[in-house]
């Protein structure tokens, strides 16, 4: 959470800043968070294709265990009884 406000508090006095400055920001919202998204996503493949070249399975535990927290910014999933290759 200490996180999200830090990130909120620099985007808002760059905000203030670009205002001062009376320039508009260098991208579109929509096209900064995407861009971002992208690059959380790019970041994932990484790990993937080690995965895939060493022949272990990609399995969707996996995936929810190592890159979805990294995407999204939350805590894994504590494991269930069944996750074994995780």
């Amino acid at each position: 959470m200490k996180a999200w406000i830090i990130s909120l508090v620099c985007g808002v006095v760059a905000g203030v800043i670009y205002a001062l400055l009376d320039v508009d920001s260098p991208a579109p919202p929509v096209v900064a968070l995407l861009g971002l998204f992208g690059m959380l996503v790019g970041e994932q493949l990484i790990p993937v294709g080690r995965r895939l070249l060493s022949r272990e399975p990609l399995t969707l535990a996996w995936f929810r265990h190592e890159c979805v927290p990294k995407i999204s910014g939350s805590a894994p999933p504590a494991p269930a009884k069944d996750d074994r290759d995780v």
